[in-house]
């Protein structure tokens, strides 16, 4: 098929999805869902899984004024189901680019990673809307300009996001001779009614652009009392610089009202020698991360279980299989650990399991996350039904997650979910801790480093012996797991641990 017959049929595409506002299953999603993926394309499904989501999700069409030529706005995506917002990585096009269909157009910031976006519509990048570096971009804000003739996009070099307007719910449309009828008796109460009214947010947050909220910022202007006039009400930088507040009916209530949302200052040093401190950006993922373990901390009832393992036939075992190896894999310690968990996941599948308010659901495989740190934060990639996969398979798995984690190239299937979280300090000298549970699951095991201990021993002649000794804390959740089942998982951890060839049969 040439590439003008291909246009024209993408054209076809397009036109069909601007004529029906409300589809219930998109052309765009349809054309998706078609396509075939290999292993290797997993991530870039997500992401275009995302884009047709965001299609048959939206109950609102952008357009502009006539004075621009026929466009389509290109909306921030959703790339995994808990992202709210996110940040602009680096544009790998530039205006005037052409974009053909599975191109990456720029990167995105998720909660948890960088992530490629990609298009899947012929056409050229006629202008960007928000810029490299932006954080907390709400999902459906526009982010850039898509025209599909080159011809078009100089008529684009002053386009702004208040160019685009939303088409309004029909129930709005017809009170709004009322709505002026009302405005014209009375001028004064309908501008205070206007001013008050709520502003459009997501999920909780106001929807703004980055220079609304930097100007909002300046002006010292609270960015949720400014009425937004862009599409689902996003709140632009024009929007800003015309808002003229209401009057409060008293500064010590506003004051009152803001005071449980600040975050105390921080201590600022007087007399340092040079710059005292720098202030670090905080990250989507950093964010991410502070609100889901406060929340956690906050509402789950945690509780705690410790024991000591004997690691003497571990590592052993561990040490002979690595020599038979023939550097074909490297077991580490860890895995040991992950198999063991799963297999006492199996066993008592009561820890398998995740709050759900309603009920309890019960998980039949073990998926295993493991934490790894990574320079953004924490991020938990997942060992999938580890119960079944052997010691070699679960090695070469982990490092490949800790790898891509590191430079934040896991899909979001890799890393969210999971029924069961692993974080292991022992490898930082760190002899016990407790960890924080990652709701829903319902328990996470805190694993120290091994340690040589005295403990006694009847079978030797001194009656005691030096053994390596490591010791885990089991964190879980009391609305599901009661005590005596987290210390009888923790039993049949410690069973696998001590007697490793258990886990080969």
């Amino acid at each position: 098929m040439s590439a003008a017959i291909r246009r024209q049929v993408m054209r076809g595409f397009v036109s069909t999805a601007r004529i029906t506002a409300k589809r219930t299953t998109p052309v765009l999603l349809k054309h998706v869902s078609a396509r075939a993926f290999t292993s290797t394309s997993t991530s870039k499904f997500i992401a275009l899984r995302a884009l047709g989501n965001q299609v048959s999700t939206k109950d609102i069409r952008f357009y502009s004024s006539s004075s621009f030529p026929s466009h389509n706005v290109v909306g921030m995506p959703a790339l995994s189901p808990t992202m709210t917002a996110g940040g602009i990585g680096a544009w790998q096009k530039k205006v005037g680019d052409e974009i053909q269909p599975g191109d990456v157009l720029v990167e995105i910031e998720t909660d948890k990673a960088q992530m490629d976006f990609e298009c899947q519509d012929e056409g050229y990048l006629a202008k960007i809307l928000i810029d490299s570096g932006a954080k907390d971009v709400a999902v459906g804000q526009p982010i850039a300009i898509f025209v599909e003739d080159a011809a078009d996009v100089a008529a684009f070099e002053n386009f702004s996001i208040s160019d685009i307007q939303g088409s309004t719910p029909a129930t709005a449309t017809s009170e709004e001779p009322k709505a002026e009828e009302s405005k014209s008796e009375s001028t004064a109460p309908a501008t205070n009614k206007e001013d008050s009214a709520p502003v459009a947010s997501h999920g909780g947050r106001v929807l703004a652009s980055p220079l609304a909220r930097k100007l909002a910022d300046e002006r010292n202007i609270d960015i949720s009392q400014v009425k937004g006039s862009g599409p689902q009400g996003i709140i632009s930088k024009e929007d800003v610089e015309n808002y003229k507040p209401s009057a409060a009916p008293s500064s010590n209530a506003a004051a009152a009202a803001r005071a449980p949302a600040q975050i105390p200052a921080a201590y600022a040093p007087q007399g340092a020698a040079g710059e005292a401190y720098k202030d670090i950006p905080t990250t989507s993922m950093r964010k991410i991360i502070a609100d889901r373990l406060s929340e956690s901390k906050q509402q789950v009832p945690h509780y705690y279980l410790t024991v000591e393992i004997n690691m003497d036939k571990t590592n052993k075992l561990r040490e002979v299989l690595n020599k038979s190896a023939e550097g074909k894999y490297k077991l580490s310690v860890n895995d040991f650990i992950v198999k063991a968990s799963a297999l006492a996941l199996k066993s008592v599948p009561e820890v398998n399991s995740a709050w759900q308010g309603e009920f309890i659901r019960q998980y039949n495989t073990a998926d295993v996350c493991v934490a790894v740190a990574t320079p953004a934060g924490l991020i938990t990639p997942i060992v999938t039904s580890a119960e079944s996969k052997g010691l070699s398979t679960i090695s070469t798995q982990v490092k490949d997650l800790a790898k891509r984690a590191r430079d934040g190239k896991l899909a979001p299937h890799e890393y969210q979910g999971g029924s069961f979280t692993i974080s292991n300090l022992g490898m930082y000298g760190i002899n016990n801790f407790t960890a924080i549970i990652n709701p829903p699951q319902s328990c996470i095991l805190a694993v120290g480093g091994a340690q040589r201990k005295v403990v006694p021993d009847e079978t030797a002649e001194t009656g005691f012996s030096v053994r390596d000794v490591m010791e885990v804390t089991l964190s879980a959740d009391h609305r599901v797991v009661d005590g005596a089942v987290g210390a009888t998982w923790l039993q049949s951890f410690k069973s696998f641990m001590e007697n490793p060839l258990k886990m080969l049969l």
